[in-house]
């Protein structure tokens, strides 16, 4: 007897539907075709035991399986329960009337207990195009998959559960989430504030001008200054994700199994701090199946390097293509997949081997040799991404041990908020451009075109500071953001004087005049 049951296969982040065909005639053979990876050629072990082991006798017979597309490599074992519901349908334990309505996918644990599996979004918004009635997965996945809408979602238990509603069981029910109700609660419940930062108020306000233009931002510091605390805090006063912005992360997330069980959408913006020994590949995405890497996990929230120059040179060099196009390509010998990576970048470091360079309380114990070696580890390309430049003092004892409290992250927020929306509105007509950051250089003639006692100051500037060429865009684009916090239509010169103040790495003197 032939049967079909239908799953998908995730690519990037897109998935294909798969087609199972399951032929059961007389022998004692298992034969499985159409480019399968280890994973699923040993899903017909995990199968027998899962239906020994909730009391039904495994099928004595020749079975051939065809997975098809067959030029399409399918790993995981997601695979598990469309094979195992295909051989007892096969077998005639289970009804085939209601397979082609429904796609399914989870994997089996040897007493027939259903697993989570990952990028079951994607499958589901696969399942919804190709018109399937409904989608079946492990229960810790159907908060994930019911965000689609017009698509029936079960979570199940067990092969037990799967089996009985395919006979014809009425005592399931599609799982629902209140999609909006559930996203704009959870919007706002950071965690972290602003308001426990005390002190460092130069440094709160580059953050704030950041959050507001979508600006890379580097702080320079010693340590236990406090740059980690407030890199933290940043998503609190970043705008909130919009819907379509959740729902492109959250497929992120999904397929690189980062979502927790029971997550229906991911509400705030997300931040990634990978430790500095991190790989290339973990950095960019890929490995043998491809996967999203760091970059692409902090997608419409903040990537954070700490302590930026103990990452190898090479990591630190793949980051310059995601964070001028805003998307990854990665191409290996058996696929080339494209993810997005639309991320605030924010670094740390020490200013110098000892950390304790230019500090007003330590000694700095370096040779301007050796400082220069460590300042070299960031390439001028890389700098040149990143528009805010960040000097950090430790907090003196006598502002640490006041009481008062911070301006609060909500506060900041809505500066940042009305900001964004400045931008938005003027930027509107601009596909894919929302924010001063992204603009390009013929935006900004158009739109931070300085005045002539403002070019005059920046002009001066640039010689007398000995800032690079490279600087002159950048300070362009936070001025605008800071016009913008400002409420000004124009660009004025206290607003490129506040943003000359934000490039001290590309003082040809930094080095020698310290912090």
């Amino acid at each position: 007897m032939l049967v079909k049951t239908f799953c998908a296969e995730v690519m990037g982040l897109e998935a294909t539907t798969v087609t199972i065909e399951v032929n059961l005639t007389r022998g004692m053979l298992f034969h499985l075709s159409g480019l399968a990876d280890t994973a699923v050629k040993e899903s017909y072990d995990r199968i027998r035991a899962a239906i020994s082991n909730i009391g039904l006798k495994p099928p004595t017979a020749d079975i051939t399986i065809n997975l098809s597309p067959a030029d399409i490599r399918k790993e995981g074992s997601g695979y598990d329960l469309p094979l195992a519901i295909g051989i007892l349908a096969a077998h005639g334990k289970v009804s085939d009337s209601m397979l082609g309505e429904y796609m399914m996918m989870g994997e089996l644990g040897l007493d027939g207990k259903l697993k989570h599996v990952s990028g079951l979004l994607s499958v589901a918004i696969r399942a919804r195009k190709e018109k399937f009635k409904g989608l079946l997965v492990p229960k810790e996945n159907v908060r994930e998959a019911a965000v689609v809408n017009n698509l029936e979602v079960y979570g199940m238990d067990n092969l037990v559960d799967v089996i009985g509603f395919l006979n014809g069981c009425d005592n399931y029910e599609p799982t629902t989430v209140d999609t909006r109700k559930e996203f704009y609660e959870q919007q706002y419940s950071y965690d972290l504030d602003f308001a426990d930062v005390k002190g460092q108020e130069s440094v709160k306000r580059a953050l704030e001008v950041a959050a507001a233009g979508g600006h890379n931002l580097i702080m320079i510091g010693p340590p236990g200054s406090g740059k980690s605390m407030m890199a933290k805090r940043l998503p609190s006063i970043l705008p909130p994700l919009s819907l379509a912005e959740s729902l492109e992360t959250t497929q992120i997330h999904s397929v690189a199994g980062k979502l927790t069980s029971g997550t229906s959408l991911i509400s705030q913006r997300p931040f990634r701090s990978p430790h500095h020994t991190v790989s290339q590949v973990a950095l960019t995405g890929g490995t043998n199946k491809p996967r999203p890497g760091e970059v692409s996990l902090a997608h419409n929230g903040v990537l954070f390097l700490d302590e930026l120059t103990e990452f190898s040179k090479s990591t630190l060099e793949v980051l310059r293509q995601p964070l001028e196009d805003r998307r990854i390509t990665i191409s290996r010998a058996k696929y080339t997949v494209e993810y997005p990576c639309s991320f605030m970048f924010v670094a740390s470091m020490n200013p110098c081997p000892c950390g304790y360079y230019g500090d007003l309380t330590h000694q700095c114990t370096c040779t301007p040799g050796q400082i220069s070696r460590y300042l070299s580890k960031i390439s001028g390309p890389l700098l040149d991404r990143i528009d805010i430049h960040c000097e950090i003092q430790a907090v003196p004892f006598a502002q640490l041990s006041q009481m008062q409290s911070g301006e609060p992250s909500a506060v900041i927020r809505e500066r940042v908020i009305a900001a964004r929306k400045i931008q938005e509105e003027r930027l509107k007509s601009f596909k894919g451009i929302h924010c001063n950051a992204m603009m390009t250089e013929r935006m900004l003639h158009e739109f931070a075109e300085p005045d002539g006692d403002s070019l005059d100051m920046l002009r001066m500037a640039m010689e007398r500071l000995k800032l690079s060429a490279r600087a002159y865009s950048r300070i362009l684009k936070v001025a605008r953001t800071i016009a913008d916090l400002a409420g000004s239509e124009k660009v004025a010169s206290q607003h490129i004087a506040e943003a000359i103040g934000y490039r001290n790495l590309d003082r040809g003197d930094w080095a020698e005049r310290g912090i």
